[in-house]
């Protein structure tokens, strides 16, 4: 290890950046699904030998940025490769886009590990700087996750997803500071040999890394005494309300094709109308059918004709739930219709009980940023951006308790998907179309975002998607019920056990994670000062 840690150390500027894109990319191997947890250790063990090597060879702290840009570069590139599925839908089109879109975002998010690694060198090898760094990286995700409308995709807290246990923490300071924990214990290791180690004690040298295992212990052995408290995984009360989800595992290369419309809709008529799917109490109707994100390959425009078509479906006295593209069927004179990413909800006779309005848009996906000015294509069907909705809401319908209604990736922003005012809801339900991101890792990376938010929330969540993964996931994150991806299907479920007491992740948000980064930063800077 001291050899490994001398060597990168000595390494100049061009061999020092390739090395660290290599690690970036074993950094991302981590992730959902491959979960490749060692690895993490070996990444950020590496980036931080590299960056002492790095300050003690020049005086300039840009070789720190550059190192860290080139991490995220690796690291991105690897986890959101998935994206040039969105643009090879319509190959023909947009197929040239691919490598650039994959490229280019990946070289605008490597901008917030740079930022990071940056502020790391500031401050003295040793653990300081790992304490840093944890801090630095936490700040940068939640700043990604806000700037230019935020993308939190793949935090790096989200590797401790491989078991409920490891993310019940999420309850306490959500998923910002898991991040700060796994930078934390897979960085620590590397005072084991990096700069100033051989100056130190055996304890002094072995100490952090002996910290950082006792840390996984504490979070593990935390989050499994937690679910032992829990009641047991698919339990729900005797009178819990059923819904049916359905998964009609339509390729997104055909969705839209004037001639299956129908076809497409007989599919999920077919599949709600079907006989339950098994399991306690499957002999009671479901009080909801559930169809994914845009599941209706129709424009609504508020006409019964549409309502009473998708109502066909309705189990008896019960609701269907829909995605699907909404339009003003009154738009103003000389101007273009406005459109929507939207939910419905209809009874068995065709009336419209709810409507939700997608309110976080996907940037190229549902409307152009500064369009007047960019020459870049949206990517969906039809010429007109979408419609932002008002925010978050809380819908109440019968049979259901009172839920948060989500569309897409609407579930992967930490403490934005309920409603501040108002009643608590009681769930949450996502539906989304994930057919964008083919069958690769991309499907996977967002049902765990989703899970996330249930544990955070202390929520239950239904999740229905149109290639997959659909789910029910209880207030604990635990997948009771799923249908894998690319596989055309139902499930029948009953709601979990009433919703947990608001967390305080439910109460304080983001604020305390972000606040203690913040403060561990000052000090470091205060110390570093201070020490001659």
């Amino acid at each position: 290890m001291m050899r490994a840690a001398a060597w990168a150390g000595r390494l100049s500027a061009a061999p020092r950046a390739g090395t660290a894109v290599v690690l970036g990319a074993l950094a991302a191997l981590t992730l959902p699904p491959l979960y490749v947890l060692p690895l993490l250790v070996v990444a950020l063990t590496g980036l931080l030998w590299l960056l002492d090597g790095a300050c003690a060879a020049a005086r300039s702290r840009r070789q720190a940025f550059v190192l860290g840009w080139c991490f995220g570069f690796g690291h991105f590139v690897t986890g959101l490769y998935w994206i040039a599925n969105a643009l090879l839908v319509d190959a023909e089109r947009f197929g040239w886009l691919a490598p650039v879109a994959v490229a280019g975002l990946s070289a605008y998010f490597a901008l917030y590990p740079a930022a990071a690694v940056l502020a790391a060198a500031w401050v003295r090898p040793g653990v300081a700087r790992v304490v840093a760094l944890a801090a630095a990286w936490t700040l940068a995700e939640y700043v990604r996750g806000v700037v230019l409308t935020g993308f939190p995709w793949n935090p790096m807290g989200s590797v401790l997803a491989i078991h409920p246990a490891l993310i019940q923490g999420a309850a306490l300071g959500g998923v910002f500071a898991l991040s700060f924990l796994v930078v934390l214990m897979a960085a620590l290791p590397a005072t084991l040999a990096g700069a100033n180690a051989a100056d130190g004690t055996l304890w002094r040298r072995a100490g952090p890394s002996v910290t950082a295992a006792a840390m996984f212990g504490l979070v593990l052995a935390g989050g499994a005494v937690r679910l032992a408290l829990a009641p047991a995984a698919g339990s729900a009360p005797a009178d819990a309300p059923r819904v049916r989800v359905v998964q009609g595992a339509i390729p997104q290369t055909i969705k839209w094709r004037p001639e299956l419309v129908r076809e497409h809709f007989n599919i999920y008529l077919s599949l709600s109308r079907g006989a339950p799917a098994g399991g306690a109490g499957s002999d009671r109707a479901p009080a909801a059918v559930i169809w994914p994100e845009t599941a209706v390959p129709a424009v609504f425009d508020g006409s019964a004709e549409y309502t009473r078509a998708v109502a066909q479906a309705a189990p008896p006295g019960g609701i269907v739930i829909t995605g699907v593209v909404r339009r003003d069927p009154r738009p103003a004179p000389g101007m273009p219709a406005a459109v929507w990413n939207a939910i419905i909800a209809v009874d068995g006779r065709g009336r419209l009980l709810a409507r939700y309005d997608k309110h976080h848009l996907v940037p190229f996906g549902e409307y152009v940023p500064l369009k007047r000015f960019n020459p870049l294509p949206k990517l969906t069907e039809g010429r007109v951006d979408f419609s932002a909705g008002s925010g978050p809401v809380t819908l109440s319908l019968p049979g259901l308790p009172p839920l948060s209604p989500l569309v897409c990736y609407e579930a992967i922003f930490p403490a934005a998907v309920t409603a501040g005012t108002g009643p608590r809801p009681g769930l949450l339900l996502n539906l989304t179309n994930d057919a964008w991101f083919g069958t690769a890792t991309g499907p996977y990376q967002h049902l765990v975002a989703a899970r996330l938010r249930a544990v955070e929330e202390g929520l239950p969540l239904v999740r229905a998607a149109n290639t997959g993964i659909s789910a029910l996931v209880d207030s604990y994150g635990r997948v009771i019920a799923s249908i894998g991806l690319g596989r055309r299907g139902v499930f029948d479920v009953a709601l979990p056990e009433p919703p947990l007491a608001p967390t305080v992740f439910t109460r304080l948000g983001n604020a305390p994670i972000v606040l203690i980064s913040l403060l561990i930063l000052c000090l470091t800077v205060v110390f570093r000062r201070l020490r001659p």
